[in-house]
């Protein structure tokens, strides 16, 4: 039965995606429960109530779900166990077994492999000496992320290869590679690693499908976007992608959702190469960053989308009303602390301002984005930039290199 408007909607997790999710959700009629250790996360003015607690307090997943007619995340890092407590109480969308499978990369890489989904060259390390091994296999160039944690780049280094395979030795040879290995294997603390091949990418992309718990699908038109330093800088929405391609990612995301049987939302993130093969790079069960433009895009927002689908009420419409772009505001641009002059962006026309409500700013931190739409999504790219540019002239800072 679809939980109707005037119940309550629980999310483990308060961040900017909880926030945005309330909202969302507060429009349709719901009350809004959330859990999340930060006493000030982004998500607390909007809610109707906020659990103060860790993301692996059982216990205290259990006492949102009991409160709630149904429980949602925004965010990966909460316990599983505290998915299984809280099932008891109310339905979890997604579920536990869902979340176990993608927030470990090892686990989630090795289940696409064996279920025939699409990936680049892989190796789980637990030590040091498999790290070299894989990177000797692999050729040298490869990205090293940890099995568990990190987000927007953290826990995610390069090695670059740079040292010769061969035996020669010395400093640009299997000792220096070695060394490289061991030095990066330390900064990630030691722990289980998945070494992924490092590819020669024409593009990033993403694609956003919603099922419902009685098995109605939504998928979104892909995503284009771009990353700096392993964080995602702009995003395009449609992405001006080949009518080929756009083919085969939606298909990707469609057959991911109905075998992994997602209740709710799933982000297939992935790399199209320079020979047209398109491989999955991660998997994310909740509202995306890239999809931050569905909000002046689509008919149906992807935070309106997900409050549908985890309440069994029907899909909106995925329809792209107008092209889109969003270009991310990091803490850099907040100098000595103080907020940029958001009115020199405003004064561009199709410019929206969208703040996270996050009381610290710090470089690398995502404090909010610009939105701009446009006749093509290039042109709504070239708006946002130009947004931004008039920002950082107006706070002194030296334009982005974007």
């Amino acid at each position: 039965m679809p939980i109707a408007p005037g119940s309550t909607l629980g999310i483990l997790g308060g961040g900017q995606l909880g926030r945005m999710t309330a909202l969302a959700a507060r429009t349709l009629g719901y009350k809004v429960h959330a859990l999340d250790p930060d006493p000030d996360c982004p998500a607390r003015s909007v809610l109707d109530r906020c659990i103060v607690a860790s993301f692996d307090d059982v216990a205290q997943a259990a006492e949102l779900a009991s409160q709630c007619d149904v429980v949602t995340l925004e965010i990966e890092k909460v316990a599983t166990d505290g998915l299984v407590a809280a099932a008891r109480f109310a339905p979890v969308r997604p579920s536990a077994d869902v979340l176990a499978m993608v927030q470990d990369r090892g686990v989630q890489k090795g289940w696409l492999s064996r279920n025939g989904f699409p990936v680049g060259p892989f190796r789980e390390v637990a030590t040091s000496e498999q790290l070299l091994e894989a990177t000797r296999a692999m050729g040298g160039a490869c990205f090293v992320k940890s099995c568990v944690g990190g987000y927007d780049g953290r826990g995610q280094l390069r090695l670059s290869g740079d040292a010769r395979l061969d035996d020669g030795g010395g400093a640009g040879g299997t000792g220096g590679l070695e060394r490289e290995a061991a030095s990066l294997f330390a900064s990630l603390g030691g722990q289980r690693c998945v070494v992924e091949q490092a590819l020669d990418l024409e593009a990033e992309l993403s694609v956003l499908v919603a099922r419902s718990p009685s098995g109605k699908l939504a998928v979104y038109p892909p995503a284009l976007n771009h990353h700096v330093d392993q964080i995602l800088d702009w995003s395009l929405l449609p992405g001006p992608l080949s009518a080929a391609v756009t083919g085969q990612a939606v298909q990707i995301a469609l057959d991911l959702a109905v075998g992994l049987r997602v209740e709710g939302l799933l982000v297939v993130e992935l790399f199209l190469l320079k020979d047209g093969r398109l491989l999955i790079n991660e998997l994310a069960p909740r509202p995306h960053n890239s999809y931050h433009a569905s909000e002046v895009a689509c008919a149906t927002s992807q935070f309106e989308q997900a409050v549908r689908a985890v309440c069994d009420l029907p899909l909106g419409s995925v329809e792209i009303v107008r092209p889109a772009a969003i270009l991310n505001l990091l803490g850099d641009v907040w100098l000595d602390g103080a907020p940029p002059p958001f009115e020199a962006a405003l004064e561009i026309p199709g410019v929206r301002l969208h703040l996270y409500g996050k009381r610290v700013a710090r470089p690398g931190r995502k404090m909010g984005h610009l939105s701009a739409t446009g006749r093509t999504p290039e042109e709504a790219l070239v708006a946002a930039k130009l947004a931004m540019a008039r920002l950082s002239a107006q706070a002194g800072l030296p334009l982005p290199g974007r």
